[in-house]
């Protein structure tokens, strides 16, 4: 993970589903933190758990936080 934010986590969409970019490519829709964790993890950050999710600067929220998954 090379860039300032490799990680873009996009507004919910009509189904509250984010997706989630990770250095450039779209590696899926998450639901929730849990599944933003796993996609971290996914990408080589296997112990990245909820609460990195919350504080991490590698991750930038679009259309609101990681509280925020409902359109």
């Amino acid at each position: 993970m090379a860039s300032a934010t490799p990680v873009v986590i996009y507004p919910p969409d009509e189904d509250g589903g984010r997706r989630v970019r990770i250095e450039g490519a779209i590696v899926g829709r998450a639901f929730s933190m849990q599944d933003v964790a796993a996609f971290m993890q996914e990408a080589g950050l296997q112990q990245f758990d909820e609460m990195d999710v919350v504080r991490s600067s590698l991750i930038e929220w679009r259309g609101g936080g990681p509280d925020v998954w409902a359109h």
